[in-house]
């Protein structure tokens, strides 16, 4: 294994320690019991590793107190408000008061010791000292309760690494321990790759079930939270295991339809061109001395220039992408052919029915669920979920029935679904008013003076015969049960209970 160069910025950990001023205790050591008032600090390591090397990898180290405890916008270590403790309210809302501490001549002149004994910077509102320990090496950083560091990878060796982090707090002259940390984070070589994988009407696909038939989008996610790689071209090199052959795309999105089933295997490289170490130049062979007879050829004139490397050297890295990915049969889609007032032998204006014909493609479904919303299919009134007749056959044609709750618009959602698959369309539903017009029957069943506008112009009467006066107009028409009526009207529907006319 190589062994790591030089951080920059960095110290060496095999210099001398300075004990006095940054103590270093054990895990376990009682002394951390009484390090800090009121109980114990924890701080919490982070990263956004995975790092590919050469990209800068950043750490982020978070405090956090005690309970009640706090840090105010000088960077004081406050109470809570309302905070009691064993005997009432503190008197004291400060667990650390740092502004009010008596600076002395070391500390007030603007510098201080850092841990190998040399001055380091003195900022405004420094509270604690992380020291950083990797590598063999070490970083010396002051804030508050939160600060990050960042180191470039192009030296480290790829593979696992380990981050500890000391946290110490002022006190007096020298500093106490107050919280240690560590963590792991990996340099690669390779480009860390994720890919998502979605497609309309699967229902499965966080399990990497697909249907057959319908484009499944594959999106590439390259994990650069440094931007490491944007002025680096780009590569996606797929393989989908079907026999369609090698597609070689530079967008990060691509589109691919299955049309068998069974279970395939996915393949993805990604390849980027990014900066790298330039290579050791190859040594030319000697020349042969020319005698002096000989004449001298142009090109080995020797004031020519020798040929200067290009430091501006680039290697290529890549990233690797596999899944196991199973393709079923499913719906593909969903449509609502046709729309029918339901006609009820007793009008019900409250809840009409309406008859939704719908068709579909793919597999037959098991189940039929309706969502009824307002016209802007946000606000919800009505779910309805019914099983599918499985006596469909091979052809998808249902009558989906559902209730309104009155005249109106409303949006309808309607999904068909099977174990694998979830269709959806979506319509807009109107439903007209219904008004009461008055009319006069004679028919050998009394008189009869109530009837209902369905439509514009379409009359339900419920009885055998219809002398009746139309909004606005007289209108004498004469019907017969079974027999077509004449006057000034058409029939367009009888039955038992009564008949359908168009004005």
């Amino acid at each position: 294994m190589r062994e790591h160069k030089q951080l920059h910025g960095w110290s060496s950990d095999e210099n001398d320690w300075n004990e006095k001023l940054y103590p270093v205790w054990k895990r376990g050591d009682s002394r951390w019991k009484n390090s800090w008032r009121g109980g114990r600090v924890q701080a919490l390591l982070t990263s956004d590793a995975p790092a590919l090397v050469g990209s800068t990898i950043t750490f982020a180290v978070n405090l956090v107190f005690p309970r009640c405890q706090q840090e105010d916008a000088s960077g004081n270590i406050v109470y809570e408000k309302n905070y009691r403790n064993d005997t009432g309210p503190s008197p004291d809302p400060y667990v650390y008061n740092w502004t009010a501490w008596t600076e002395d001549s070391d500390w007030g002149n603007g510098t201080r010791q850092g841990h190998h004994g040399k001055p380091s910077p003195h900022p405004t509102k420094w509270n604690f000292v992380f020291v950083f320990h990797t590598l063999g090496q070490y970083f010396q950083k002051s804030g508050q309760c939160s600060v990050r560091v960042s180191i470039n990878t192009a030296n480290v060796t790829p593979g696992p690494q380990i981050m500890e982090v000391t946290v110490y707090r002022r006190y007096r002259r020298a500093y106490v321990p107050i919280a240690k940390v560590k963590d792991v984070y990996v340099v690669t070589d390779q480009i860390p790759v994720f890919v998502t994988m979605s497609q309309k009407n699967s229902r499965n696909s966080s399990d990497e079930t697909f249907l057959k038939d319908l484009p499944i989008t594959f999106d590439v996610l390259i994990h650069d939270p440094r931007h490491f790689l944007n002025e680096s071209a780009i590569y996606y090199k797929w393989n989908f295991g079907d026999n369609t052959g090698l597609f070689v795309s530079n967008n990060h999105t691509l589109n691919h339809t299955y049309v068998l089933n069974g279970t395939f295997s996915l393949n993805l490289t990604v390849q980027a061109t990014v900066p790298g170490p330039c290579p050791s130049p190859s040594p030319r062979p000697p020349k042969t001395t020319p005698s002096l007879d000989s004449p001298v050829p142009a090109g080995d004139n020797a004031l020519e220039p020798r040929e200067i490397p290009d430091e501006n050297c680039h290697i290529n890295r890549y990233g690797y992408f596999k899944a196991t990915i199973t393709i079923v049969e499913g719906i593909l889609e969903v449509n609502i052919i046709q729309v029918t007032d339901v006609l009820m032998p007793v009008p019900q204006p409250d809840n009409p029915l309406v008859d939704f014909v719908v068709t579909c493609q793919g597999s037959i479904p098991t189940e039929v669920c309706t969502v009824i919303s307002d016209p802007t299919c946000q606000v919800t009134q009505n779910t309805v979920c019914d099983p599918v007749d499985m006596d469909l056959g091979d052809m998808c044609l249902l009558t989906v029935r559902r209730a309104f709750g009155g005249p109106g618009t409303y949006c309808m959602n309607l999904t068909l679904g099977d174990d694998g698959s979830l269709a959806l369309t979506s319509t807009l539903v109107s439903i007209p008013g219904r008004g009461v017009i008055a009319t006069q029957c004679d028919g050998g069943r009394g008189r009869e003076t109530r009837r209902e506008v369905t439509k514009e112009g379409m009359t339900w009467c419920p009885h055998a015969c219809l002398e009746g006066v139309p909004k606005g107009q007289t209108l004498e028409m004469n019907w017969e049960k079974d027999v077509p009526g004449r006057g000034h009207g058409d029939l367009k529907e009888h039955g038992e209970d009564g008949f359908l006319a168009q004005l």
